[in-house]
């Protein structure tokens, strides 16, 4: 199974050709080169990758492992929000399924 970091770590291999190597828990994001508006744009990025929705007010996030614990976060309070699917909430998110 992939981790948060480690698909965190993809998407800054991607989008902002840094190298693998540097992309561990501790590094700050700063010491990455990654700006606020750098930033910004990766948590657009994260939001997409991860189906989450970062909240508006900032939240101090300096190292990677930070981001990656903060989406881990984000993702569980989704969840705990979303009732649990069952095979009739499919059918209905699915109208091409028969």
């Amino acid at each position: 199974m992939t981790t948060t970091l480690e698909r965190l770590r993809a998407l800054l291999v991607k989008d902002y050709k840094l190298s693998p190597e540097d992309l561990v828990a501790e590094a700050t994001l700063e010491g990455l080169g990654i700006d606020s508006l750098a930033a910004a744009e990766l948590f657009f990025s994260a939001e997409d990758e991860f189906h989450i929705a970062f909240p508006p007010e900032a939240v101090p996030l300096p190292t990677l492992g930070d981001v990656a614990a903060y989406i881990d976060t984000l993702i569980a309070a989704q969840q705990a929000d979303e009732p649990a699917a069952g095979p009739a909430d499919d059918v209905a998110r699915d109208p091409a399924r028969p």
